[in-house]
């Protein structure tokens, strides 16, 4: 019997990953995965682009909005939870898909994840205050001191890595690269990964527009509904935190929503860093049709 495939679509925000993987699943016959780690979130919907009602009626989709952003959920339990939608999907499919931008989700279900301690959820409210009040260069001057091999690797601008990084730290008193065995899982299925990429203008353009819309459907709206949380792991995202400090009266409106835009295209290239080490994609370009026959999947 022919291994089942797991075809891994991957890009930076905006790229299309949703309508493609949606045009994927209905060629391929089966459902979708997601590795977005903000669309697991059911209070969160306009600001981290949930697929609309309309998509997710297009082909079944997995993991959205199943858990709240009051709930304790890490990439440990993504990956169980990823591979447990995966087995089901293969006992009716010989293809399933995983699509999303979140590069270490993707990874956890590809290679799986180092097994790390529990967290005392204070520490990690801890380091989210400071990143909130003070930026980012405490967070990086802490990882520096306390485990500088780390440091050497890590996406110096990513608060979310450094957080992660820094409560390990704090819980155990040791460092974050002791645990972490680097060690690959062998999965019983073959991955195929196609990532996808736009021209530099294009995305922008994407970038910028899909900002506009959001702010268009209600994402202020949607903003005030979690600000009071603003401190849970969930909310430390592009599109909240900006408006945030609207809310708080550090910056006007016009001001926020281009905060969103810049810090959006930041992330954007940072997506495509993390996704191009990977060796293993192969590329292909949005803004031409794909014809899926072509390709050997």
């Amino acid at each position: 019997m022919s291994k089942k495939k797991l075809i891994v679509l991957i890009g930076p925000t905006a790229v299309g990953k949703t309508n493609l993987s949606i045009e994927l699943a209905n060629f391929l016959n089966t459902e979708i995965v997601s590795a977005d780690s903000r669309q697991f979130y059911k209070e969160l919907n306009i600001g981290v682009a949930t697929p609309s009602s309309l998509e997710l009626s297009m082909a079944k989709h997995n993991l959205i909005g199943h858990i709240s952003i009051h709930q304790k959920y890490n990439i440990a339990d993504f990956e169980q939870d990823a591979l447990r939608e995966l087995e089901r999907i293969f006992c009716q499919n010989d293809y399933a898909i995983l699509t999303g931008g979140s590069g270490l989700y993707v990874n956890a279900l590809c290679y799986g994840v180092d097994n790390m301690p529990d967290v005392d959820i204070k520490i990690r409210e801890e380091l989210n205050q400071t990143f909130s009040t003070q930026g980012i260069l405490p967070l990086q001057e802490e990882l520096k001191q306390k485990d500088p091999e780390y440091w050497e690797i890590v996406d110096k601008q990513n608060h979310i890595r450094l957080i992660r990084a820094l409560e390990i730290c704090r819980q155990t008193g040791k460092t974050f690269t002791s645990f972490r065995s680097g060690e690959k899982k062998k999965r019983d299925f073959e991955i195929i990964k196609l990532g996808l990429e736009r021209s530099r203008e294009n995305l922008l353009e994407r970038i910028y527009k899909r900002v506009d819309i959001m702010i268009e459907e209600g994402l202020i709206e949607e903003a005030k509904s979690v600000c009071p949380f603003r401190n849970l792991q969930a909310l430390q995202t592009v599109g909240y935190k900006e408006l945030f400090e609207y809310f708080d009266g550090k910056v006007d409106l016009p001001t926020a929503i281009e905060n969103i835009k810049i810090n959006t295209r930041q992330y954007a290239k940072r997506q495509m860093t993390w996704f191009k080490k990977d060796k293993n994609t192969t590329w292909l370009c949005a803004e031409n049709k794909i014809d899926w026959k072509c390709l050997d999947l």
